[in-house]
């Protein structure tokens, strides 16, 4: 009974930590573009909260971390121009 539980428990984390991989795509009517950037912006966030966790928990010490935490943060600002810019008329 413990075995049966414990293998819904890790397919019910599986599945959750496998929906952001599974992706979006474009729906009709969307530009695919926007779909694209909108991808690679949550995949950057998610870099971000890993070496934040990484840093955390000491994988990364703080030199390390700082230089990492500030090119992540300036390819997702870049992502986030890209956006703005495909958001204008």
């Amino acid at each position: 009974m413990e075995v049966l539980i414990a293998l819904v428990l890790l397919a019910a984390v599986a599945w959750f930590v496998a929906g952001p991989l599974r992706g979006r795509t474009a729906t009709e009517g969307e530009d695919p573009r926007v779909a694209d950037l909108e991808a690679r912006k949550e995949a950057k966030y998610r870099e971000i909260r890993d070496a934040e966790l990484d840093h955390a928990q000491g994988k990364l010490s703080e030199a390390d971390w700082r230089i990492a935490d500030a090119e992540l943060r300036a390819e997702a600002i870049e992502i986030l121009k890209q956006l703005d810019a495909s958001h204008e008329p």
